[in-house]
Order: C-alpha cells, then sequence, then structure tokens
C-alpha cells in the first residue's frame, strides 16, 4: 500500500496529539494489566471478561481517532492536490483493519 504524501514514517503529529496517544495507550496498557492481575487473583470469568471488553473498546476508539486523523489530514490534502490514488489507499485501510 502507498504512503500517502503526508504521511511518512515521521508522521506529522504535534507533541499534544502524541501525549493524547501515548496517555491512551497507557491507559489501556493498564487496564491489559489488571486483567492479568485478575488471572492471577482467580477472578470470575464474567469479570474478566468484562475487562477485555472494555480494553477492546479503548483500542477500537483510539483506532477510530486516528482513522479520523488520517482522513482529516493526509486524505483530504491529497484530494486537494487531486490525487485520487489515495481513495483507493484508504479503501485497502478499510479492508485490512476491519
Amino acid at each position: 500500500m502507498k504512503k500517502c504524501k503526508g504521511c511518512t514514517l515521521s508522521k506529522h503529529r504535534s507533541e499534544e496529539e502524541k501525549a493524547k496517544i501515548v496517555k491512551r495507550l497507557n491507559i489501556i496498557e493498564g487496564q491489559i494489566k489488571g486483567i492479568k492481575q485478575m488471572i492471577d487473583d482467580d477472578r470470575c470469568c464474567d469479570d474478566v471478561l468484562i475487562q477485555i471488553s472494555a480494553v477492546s473498546k479503548s483500542l477500537k476508539s483510539l483506532g477510530n481517532s486516528m482513522l479520523k486523523s488520517h482522513l482529516e489530514l493526509c486524505l483530504a490534502e491529497d484530494l486537494k492536490n487531486k490525487e485520487f490514488d489515495s481513495i483507493d489507499d484508504v479503501i485497502e485501510l478499510l479492508g485490512r483493519i476491519n
């Protein structure tokens, strides 16, 4: 898959954006550690499954946020520059992440 012109390996995220993403990842990491602790503590399956669902939703929410940013910044910029191949790239991306 091609990279959009604005998205390189050194993605153009501000320090504020990075901090927000890292904060969310740290929360998710804490949730996962909590699940591990629940297993170590022999907690019931229902409680563990609820926490797994919460982690899954947290990751999905973060992914949706990053996809929104990609569409608003990268795809929009490419479309302004009449680089319509990016539409195919986004369709391929959606197929890979869903």
